[in-house]
């Protein structure tokens, strides 16, 4: 009697364990939680959820004025850690502030080789904390992501970041983001 429940037992783990490791054609194991699919292997930006605020990544990917910095943050490889849960403060360069670089700045900073002087500039972007537009205040200095530090001026409500003009704030939901008229440059 003994052994004919040992099989038994040996033939359901058998079933269980195969249903178990199925896979889909690529080979990653998706996970499915009430509308929402990851990818086990891809980090925190591969995740699928279509209900929640958007994060940072996400929010700027939406945004016709920030393709050359999502651009560039896919070159940094940083796509990841800024989808991660944070929080973070973004002052994010529009189209137009990569556009007053000088010449070929830009294409030489997108170059693979280069891409660690680059992941530096853009964490100078990036600060460890939610920062939102009434917690600029005048002569404050913030600390980057980078090490670095930056000098924030609130004159009459009109904010800015070494300089760098605030056009708008967005919530999202690892943090906020500021736009900025300008691509701040680490010293």
């Amino acid at each position: 009697m003994k052994m004919k429940n040992l099989t038994n037992l040996f033939w359901l783990f058998l079933i269980v364990f195969s249903m178990c490791s199925c896979t889909n054609s690529s080979g990653d194991a998706p996970v499915q939680n009430a509308g929402k699919t990851a990818v086990m292997d891809g980090g925190q930006s591969t995740v699928k959820d279509e209900e929640s605020q958007k994060d940072i990544v996400k929010v700027a990917m939406g945004s016709a004025d920030h393709s050359t910095l999502v651009k560039a943050v896919a070159a940094a490889d940083l796509v990841n850690s800024l989808s991660n849960a944070g929080p973070f403060t973004v002052f994010a360069p529009t189209n137009a502030a990569f556009d007053k670089l000088p010449a070929g700045t830009l294409d030489n900073l997108l170059k693979p080789e280069q891409k660690d002087a680059l992941a530096n500039i853009l964490e100078y972007h990036v600060a460890l904390a939610v920062f939102k537009p009434d917690m600029l205040e005048d002569g404050k200095i913030l600390s980057m992501a980078n090490g670095g530090n930056v000098n924030i001026s609130n004159k009459d409500g009109k904010i800015t970041v070494n300089g760098a003009n605030v056009l708008a704030t967005v919530p999202a939901s690892n943090g906020i983001i500021h736009v900025i008229d300008a691509v701040l440059l680490p010293e």
